[in-house]
């Protein structure tokens, strides 16, 4: 259903990065809200924030994971679905049929990234008028043992197989800043000539560098996405001017 959309919240908008496990339910509470106005049908993907990042970092689960901090995958695991449960809550609390999506249980990468996922089970939810709520995750690994993906890699990967129609991403930043200025476009031919800071806090998906990344793969798919301040989040769903960046093809 092409009239569907996928909208991933930002780690940092939806904790407090800075922080540990640190959830902004008053946040959560007003986008489920304007999820709920604005009669949302698709896909919800949230980053980790404050639940899961320390976490990963701690263990080092990003270089791969052994039997010497294999522990590491549960507790970072705990944490991001932690976070997951107050998101699925806050929009089954607006009378939003959700249900969280992990990838942990559900997909297998190689090399850090994903070779499998569901994709029948998130088209048949959606069927049936439910909301999949997915979100960056650790996820075993076949060459790595495990490794983290982020919310960005699962929006690149699976909005092309979903069909989604659009894509948003919800930042605490208006935009892509470079040089202190949002970027309206960015396309494969404008990146070199950004410059664009890394995250003050620890991220070990990549920051918005690693998010570029991501959705210039999507863009090679044939999909633009928007990056908006999370205040414009109604702009996005009514189709207005965001004030944010489009990621395309050209």
């Amino acid at each position: 259903m092409h009239n569907q959309v996928m909208l991933k919240l930002g780690g940092s908008v939806i904790t407090d990065k800075a922080g540990n496990d640190v959830i902004d339910r008053q946040q959560l509470a007003a986008i489920a809200a304007a999820l709920k106005e604005s009669e949302f049908s698709g896909y919800l993907v949230h980053g980790a924030g404050s639940c899961g990042h320390p976490e990963a970092h701690r263990y080092r689960l990003d270089q791969g994971a052994d039997r010497s901090n294999a522990v590491g995958i549960g507790i970072t695991h705990r944490a991001v679905s932690g976070l997951n449960r107050a998101v699925v809550e806050a929009l089954q609390n607006e009378g939003i049929d959700a249900i969280g999506v992990h990838l942990l249980d559900s997909c297998l990468a190689d090399d850090g990234r994903l070779v499998s996922a569901p994709v029948e089970l998130l088209q048949r939810l959606t069927a049936l008028g439910i909301t999949p709520v997915l979100h960056g995750d650790v996820v075993l690994d076949r060459s790595r043992g495990a490794c983290i993906v982020s919310g960005d890699q699962v929006i690149s990967v699976l909005a092309p197989q979903l069909s989604v129609g659009r894509v948003g991403l919800a930042t605490d930043v208006p935009g892509v800043l470079s040089d202190g200025q949002v970027v309206r476009t960015i396309t494969p031919s404008d990146v070199a000539g950004l410059s664009i800071g890394a995250s003050s806090t620890v991220d070990v998906t990549g920051g918005m560098q690693g998010k570029i990344r991501e959705l210039l793969a999507l863009a090679g798919a044939g999909v633009e996405s928007h990056i908006f301040a999370v205040s414009r989040l109604q702009d996005f769903l009514h189709q207005r001017d965001h004030g944010g960046t489009v990621v395309r093809m050209a």
